[in-house]
């Protein structure tokens, strides 16, 4: 239903990734979790398949208490949300959930209203000045509503957000990693975007 506010027990404990111990967030997942390149092009990188990006719904919903805290929205504002999938020869290994304030839908960002199944991910790493926040971290209980019905699984699932920011318009990016997701094995090197960096100010002044 257009517009439907998600029970409050659906909205997942997000924690910062610092304060998660390494004996319940392990070497490889915190190194995937945690890397703050493109997520669509480490795919790709590690799946030899075919991958797309299946949109599921985009609308303009009530956000959950703390997406509107981290993004400043007014009460009873509205936002636009949009949830994806990502998958590999149709195979779901990620569901993400973007979220966009009406103000940051203007200028060079309102294009972001027709993505349909275009990757957000290969738009904002291309943005020159690009900012993004620290990633908050959390386990999603399988069944827990925050996934889309045909996404629920039987296991948790490990999740991450966090802010970016361009010339001062902000959205929140959501990604649950799910079930079927298998690149964990693979390391990866420490990372730094090159289209954009990493600024603590940006969730620290709504903390």
């Amino acid at each position: 239903m257009p517009g439907l506010l998600l029970p409050p027990q659906a909205e997942p404990r997000w924690r910062p990734a610092g304060r998660i111990p390494n004996y319940r967030l392990g070497h490889r997942e915190r190194t995937w979790l945690l890397d703050d390149s493109s997520l669509t092009r480490r795919i790709v990188a590690n799946n030899p398949g075919h991958f797309r990006v299946q949109r599921l719904r985009q609308e303009w919903v009530t956000p959950l208490p703390s997406e509107r805290r981290l993004l400043d929205i007014p009460l009873r504002q509205r936002a636009l949300v949009r949830e994806v999938i990502l998958q590999v020869d149709d195979v779901p290994l990620v569901f993400a959930r973007s979220l966009f304030p009406v103000s940051s839908l203007t200028g060079e960002l309102r294009h972001l209203r027709q993505l349909r199944n275009r990757p957000l991910g290969a738009i904002l790493f291309r943005m020159p000045g690009m900012q993004r926040s620290p990633f908050e971290v959390a386990r999603i209980d399988g069944n827990s509503s925050y996934l889309p019905h045909s996404l629920q699984q039987p296991a948790s699932a490990w999740g991450r957000r966090s802010c970016f920011d361009i010339g001062g318009r902000q959205l929140l990016v959501s990604e649950v990693f799910l079930q079927a997701f298998r690149p964990w094995p693979a390391e990866l090197p420490v990372h730094r975007s090159q289209h954009g960096k990493v600024n603590a100010a940006i969730l620290r002044s709504k903390q």
